[in-house]
């Protein structure tokens, strides 16, 4: 697979970069990109395939249910670096139905040690939709845990200090997405009720 990527690589450079030299060279100059993506780190969900957006555009910053936990430094300094230096205006959280994560909620594992600890910061999700919607089948309410994790994750978003003041001065919008990949549709959400 490895040598895959690299026969990949020489194609790109081939085709896609010799046809958009200009592009690539302003992009080598300085980056101005207009979203900051917080998304699945799931390999059936890729932002530039799946949002027709050129190199440049997007910023991005993916882990294992797109989450956004307050400990987390390295979000910490993708949102500081996006909001200070970037001045991007506009932050998605985007979850996708069939997430991985999302159905580790309700699994457990003698094998994992990180995964779970990681997954805390989504269980909350789960008990809303339990508490609001008892006795669902399993796909529904895998697909309102999903949509739920992206409410909550917005909220997280939102409590950062830096986050809510770029909000307040009106230079900031969060928008929350679930990424549908049987119809390949991107659908948006309107903030829930706890």
């Amino acid at each position: 697979m490895i040598n895959d990527l690299l026969r990949g690589n020489a194609r790109f450079v081939e085709t896609v970069f010799e046809n958009e030299r200009e592009h690539f060279a302003e992009l080598a100059k300085a980056q101005k990109p207009t979203v900051l993506w917080i998304g699945c780190s799931d390999s059936r969900v890729p932002v530039n395939t799946i949002t027709q957006t050129p190199a440049g555009e997007i910023f991005v910053h993916r882990n294992v249910a797109n989450i956004v936990a307050p400990n987390d430094w390295n979000l910490s300094a993708v949102l500081e670096f996006s909001i200070n230096h970037l001045n991007i205006p506009d932050i998605v959280i985007c979850g996708h139905y069939g997430c991985g994560g999302i159905l580790a909620l309700d699994q457990s594992s003698e094998h994992d040690q990180y995964v779970p600890i990681w997954l805390h910061n989504a269980r909350e999700a789960a008990h809303r939709v339990d508490r609001r919607e008892p006795g669902l089948d399993a796909t529904t309410r895998h697909n309102r845990i999903v949509e739920e994790n992206v409410r909550l994750q917005l909220e997280h978003l939102a409590s950062y200090p830096f986050v809510g003041r770029a909000m307040e001065q009106g230079k900031l919008r969060l928008s929350g997405w679930v990424y549908d990949m049987n119809s390949g549709r991107i659908q948006t959400l309107e903030a829930g009720k706890a």
